[in-house]
């Protein structure tokens, strides 16, 4: 098939343009430019999609991947363009449009979140649904891997790697999921041509959720450190100031979802358990990025530390 894949070259993009031009499938990029192609050979057309989407309409596609649309106005001149013209539009939203739950994993029929900073996202999924267009929506909950720009895992080896306290929100029971970048670009492979998919939405993640505290241990044995030598503080975040600065990089509340729906009509399953996706993640980029020698900011860890030491003498 002839794919347009909207980016392409970074995180996601990467994963899923290798894994498609590996199937055998023609893919074009549409992005900025900045950064080069993934895959030699492959037709990238530069331009910005709030006002080049111009540049698209002489092309034509069987599948579209909407990788980076974040708000309505994003998407919706895309739908626009290409409906009645397409096969597919496979929409990258998140599984923070989920209301928060005191029953989990979030399912794909529970209610989401209308003030949530992802509600661009559902409306977005909302207009897909009742556009006409075939569509199919992803709901990936923390997606992790090499070449993640979003610091999560690297937050986490920044402080091992320099056997520093690492400052746990709560007690550090909060359950959380990572989903590695790999399995979910394979995920997205197998939507492509799946009647099943059509007009679905989809949960992706690894299979397992994790706590704060088990996250922070699975993060030190992929670093290959004794785990009698981490030191985890626990604190409460409403006793802080700190601004517009995160002191901790996944939200405190539990947050994983069911991947059953994905598995059952993808016929799919996440390659990689925790520990080695970190291992991946720790190998294949922290280390080989320069990240351990750079110079890290940790004011707010200080803050943190400081208020908790001051609090048991």
């Amino acid at each position: 098939m002839r794919i347009l894949v909207m980016g392409g070259t970074r995180f996601i993009g990467v994963y899923l343009t290798k894994q498609l031009v590996a199937q055998g499938h023609e893919v074009v990029l549409f992005n900025r430019g900045n950064r080069p192609s993934p895959v030699d050979g492959v037709k990238t057309i530069i331009g910005d999609r709030k006002k080049d989407l111009g540049k698209l309409s002489s092309e034509s596609f069987d599948v579209i991947f909407d990788n980076n649309g974040r708000e309505l106005t994003d998407t919706e001149p895309l739908v626009t363009l290409f409906k009645g013209h397409i096969r597919q539009f496979i929409y990258m939203s998140s599984a923070g449009v989920y209301l928060k739950s005191e029953q989990m994993p979030h399912i794909e029929g529970d209610s989401v979140d209308p003030n949530s900073r992802h509600k661009g996202k559902h409306e977005t999924e909302a207009f897909l649904a009742q556009s006409g267009i075939p569509f199919t929506a992803i709901r990936p909950t923390y997606i992790y891997g090499p070449q993640n720009y979003n610091d999560l895992e690297a937050w986490f080896f920044d402080r091992i790697l320099r056997d520093r306290p690492i400052p746990i929100p709560s007690i550090g029971v909060h359950f959380t999921q990572f989903g590695h970048v790999q399995d979910l670009a394979t995920a997205m492979v197998k939507m492509v041509g799946n009647p099943k998919t059509i007009g679905q939405i989809y949960n992706i993640s690894g299979d397992r959720c994790v706590t704060f505290d088990g996250l922070a241990k699975a993060c030190a044995k992929a670093c290959d450190k004794d785990l009698s030598s981490l030191q985890l503080v626990h604190y409460e975040p409403q006793q802080f100031d700190f601004g517009k600065k995160k002191a901790f990089p996944m939200r405190v509340q539990h947050f994983f979802a069911s991947i059953d729906k994905a598995k059952h009509d993808l016929d799919w399953q996440p390659h990689f358990d925790l520990v080695s996706g970190l291992k991946d993640s720790l190998h294949t980029d922290y280390l080989t990025s320069g990240r351990r020698s750079r110079e890290i900011d940790f004011s707010i860890d200080e803050q943190i530390i400081g208020a908790q030491s001051s609090v048991k003498q």
